[in-house]
């Protein structure tokens, strides 16, 4: 009797010992898998959505994935961090390529996150933890927008925020402050989770620790509030009358440009359409047209029956357009904006500075050819980049053309407004990404650069979505997607220049200072704390 009574014992206890271990080797995942959603989750609070508020858990659960961990691990879970994020978000660069170059450009731009969470790792038993680590991740996109092949910002937390409470944050220091406070809330919601369940607990917290949290999570709201004057949608320099055309393509994906007199046809046709309902009243005549890039890849300074397709378009409609034209220059390619004037022909062009690597131009194009032939016939020629910025007078209007890429970069968007624009105009052509997301983040990004400098953004797209946004970034009209159609609108010309106009880059550098002074502040704590350790 006694021995069975203990044989039961044994078997009881020997049970869970012997599921222990498994139970042990499941919980090591669960961190991975926290760090991996939580990615997934601030790719869902981004456009087409307008769940902005995703982003708050999402950077909570990766400070709570992070805290307390080596930088090692934070090297890996920020690594499958930004593999949540970035695979779904970049989805579209691999609509009309295949996986291939997505998943390299997803598992190049994951290193940057993953730098990032080592450097979170490390402070985060800092006093003031919330507000390294956002600084941090700043620091992560401006490296990121910077590096390699002269950066891919796309995908910064300012960009999913153009629906969200804290938008007029943009206006205060760019793109850096809004996605830094969108970050430090996130961190301190953590906080003050984690902050609640201690003292639930009955440990011991400390005062400081507490309000360092609470402000984290408060401060960033209050920030946003008081920063809601500086948005406006006034007129300063009195109003226009714009139209932008949209002319849609035969049809989508790369091989549309081998027509590309049809998409110049349809682009002169609708604007044809447009001087037909202004003369019968059924819309106001514009003061000027606005047509999206890649309108005309016959070069019209080469090829005498596409000037004058251009020109009679002009001439119909009576007044300037800008037209996106592929123009070579000097044995060079050019991705350009030619400004057009019914009587006079072109007078002004703009050449894209910030061409797209892989799309406009191939970099490392020996290496590439011998990894893959396919990728280098592609891009057959290397677009050239522009050095100047554009700068369109059109009908007394000054008019900043930001070319499809370069609203994703702070600075391409900046140095049209500081060179004098009262109006930003974004045209672009997204008919080989068919009908991915990426129009709709591209069309947020104009959002977001609207109440930056605090100007209406119109974006003129070859197939869609093409619209106009005021300069509080609410969009008050739209086209679909493939189809042909003509946006005309009054809109507000402003020439006053926000806090982030004028303070450029600077607020982005303060907080890659901070990160860097928390970097080093927990580096050298740990080295000292070595050091006493081994005295002792």
């Amino acid at each position: 009797m006694t021995v069975t009574a203990t044989s039961v014992d044994e078997s009881d206890q020997a049970q869970p010992l012997a599921a222990a271990p498994r139970g042990a080797r499941l919980v090591r995942f669960v961190p991975a898998l926290a760090a991996a959603l939580s990615g997934v989750l601030l790719y869902v609070s981004f456009p087409p959505r307008t769940l902005w508020w995703l982003a708050l858990p999402a950077f909570a659960v990766l400070g709570w994935v992070l805290r307390g961990r080596s930088w090692k691990a934070g090297l890996g879970l920020g690594y499958l961090f930004g593999l949540g994020f970035l695979l779904p978000l970049l989805v579209w660069t691999g609509v009309e390529v295949g996986p291939g170059p997505w998943i390299a450009l997803v598992a190049i731009e994951a290193i940057f996150v993953a730098l990032v969470g080592a450097g979170i790792a490390t402070v985060s038993k800092l006093p003031g933890a919330p507000l390294w680590s956002a600084a941090l991740w700043i620091a992560g996109e401006a490296a990121r927008a910077r590096v390699p092949f002269n950066g891919f910002p796309w995908g910064k937390i300012a960009f999913g925020q153009a629906d969200g409470v804290f938008l007029p944050l943009a206006a205060v220091g760019g793109t850096p402050v809004l996605g830094f406070a969108v970050v430090l809330c996130g961190f301190g919601l953590y906080d003050v989770v984690r902050v609640a369940v201690a003292k639930r607990r009955g440990q011991d917290i400390r005062r400081s620790a507490a309000a360092v949290a609470l402000l984290s999570l408060v401060v960033p709201v209050l920030g946003a509030l008081a920063a809601r004057p500086l948005v406006s949608d006034k007129a300063e320099n009195g109003t226009v009358t714009v139209a932008l055309i949209q002319g849609n393509v035969p049809r989508a994906g790369l091989d549309f440009n081998a027509q590309r007199r049809a998409v110049l046809d349809y682009h002169a046709r609708e604007t044809e359409r447009l001087a037909a309902k202004v003369k019968a009243g059924k819309v106001p005549k514009p003061d000027f047209v606005l047509w999206p890039e890649n309108s005309s890849d016959v070069d019209p300074f080469a090829n005498s029956d596409a000037r004058a397709v251009i020109d009679g378009a002009a001439k119909a409609i009576g007044v300037p357009i800008s037209v996106g034209g592929v123009v070579e220059r000097d044995g060079k390619l050019y991705n350009e904006q030619i400004l057009w004037d019914p009587v006079k022909g072109p007078t002004d062009t703009y050449d894209k500075r910030q061409i797209q690597p892989f799309g406009e131009y191939l970099p490392l194009r020996s290496l590439i050819g011998a990894i893959n032939s396919d990728w280098t016939s592609m891009v057959r020629q290397d677009f050239s980049r522009g050095t100047e910025p554009g700068v369109f007078t059109m009908a007394g209007a000054k008019v900043g053309l930001v070319t499809c890429y370069e609203a994703a970069f702070d600075w391409a968007v900046r140095s049209e407004v500081t060179d004098g624009a009262q109006l930003i105009s974004v045209p672009s052509n997204n008919a080989t990404f068919d009908r991915s997301e990426m129009t709709y983040q591209q069309l947020a990004m104009s959002r977001v650069r609207a109440v930056e400098h605090s100007r209406t953004v119109t974006v003129p797209v070859t197939s869609g979505v093409s619209a106009v946004i005021m300069p509080d970034g609410r969009i008050t009209q739209k086209t679909g997607m493939f189809v042909a159609d003509s946006l005309v609108q009054k809109v507000p010309l402003r020439s006053s220049e926000t806090p982030a106009t004028k303070l450029g880059t600077l607020p982005e550098m303060l907080l890659v200072l901070v990160a860097a002074g928390g970097l080093g502040w927990a580096i050298s704590a740990r080295v000292r704390n070595r050091r006493v350790g081994a005295d002792g």
